[in-house]
């Protein structure tokens, strides 16, 4: 083999790596012709959007912002600029599969949908719970919620290892919530009852679960923590989705002393739907 033969095919193969790792990693998508795409965001007005739309022949896609958010100007620059990228993200899928199934326009338009609402704000936190609807073919769309808590001050996220005692023990809050998840289920037919660790549908834990801020009746104060949970999670997708609200009573004890004060009161909405 020549030198030269050998320099064509080290670079062949690497081509190929290369497509390979774009695969999997899923980077940011090509970018879109100026007719489709709106201006270029800057970081100075990323925050003046509050909302983003684009349909193609492929896949039709929305953003929807509270103007509760408005205030949070960090925030809402974050949250804008990483929704447009994974819907323009969603876009470019759409019309790769597409491509794959030869242009095949049974195949229908893919939609997603993110749409944020607010849940509940105090002195230093604001919570939203962000849906968000996906429709890539098959038997049904899907809709994923999330919840987002932001402390104002810091301007950063809170995570549930922020929220709660470092070395906390939220093994009581686990089973308070698994309990409250098995009485929900009670009011829907053709349901059975979930355990923590079960191999097949489990109650999940609390830590690991989706949550946002629960109204509270105090003024200015959360009365508790709604927990997210989705389709699949504890039981069959004809089961639907759950929001399961804890009082302060099950995690007083459980805050970090910088948050503690946010609670008060009793929650204000539905125990559970």
């Amino acid at each position: 083999m020549t030198a030269l033969r050998a320099l064509l095919l080290t670079a062949a193969v690497a081509t190929a790596l290369a497509g390979c790792n774009r695969r999997e990693a899923e980077p940011d998508p090509a970018p879109v012709s100026a007719a489709e795409a709106p201006a270029e965001i800057t970081p100075a007005d990323a925050a003046a959007p509050m909302g983003f739309a684009l349909t193609t022949e492929y896949a039709e896609v929305e953003l929807v912002l509270p103007e509760a958010i408005k205030p949070q100007t960090d925030l809402h620059a974050r949250l804008y600029a990483e929704e447009v990228r994974r819907l323009r993200q969603f876009v470019e899928g759409a019309q790769a599969d597409r491509s794959e199934a030869g242009n095949d326009s049974a195949i229908g338009r893919y939609e997603k949908r993110i749409t944020l609402t607010p849940a509940a704000e105090t002195g230093k936190l604001v919570s939203f719970k962000r849906e968000a609807f996906d429709y890539s073919g098959g038997a049904h769309p899907n809709t994923q919620t999330t919840g987002i808590l932001w402390d104002k001050a810091l301007k950063q996220m809170v995570t549930p290892a922020g929220l709660f005692r470092r070395g906390a023990d939220l093994a009581a809050l686990d089973q308070a919530l698994c309990a409250a998840i098995n009485t929900a289920k009670k009011a829907r037919p053709y349901t059975t009852p979930v355990t923590l660790g079960a191999r097949d549908w489990a109650c999940p834990r609390a830590a690991a679960t989706p949550f946002v801020l629960t109204p509270g009746t105090v003024d200015g104060k959360a009365g508790g923590l709604t927990f997210l949970i989705g389709p699949y999670q504890v039981g069959p997708y004809s089961e639907g989705s759950y929001e399961i609200t804890l009082p302060l009573t099950q995690f007083r004890t459980l805050l970090a002393s910088a948050y503690a004060d946010e609670f008060a009161g009793q929650p204000a909405a539905a125990p559970a739907t």
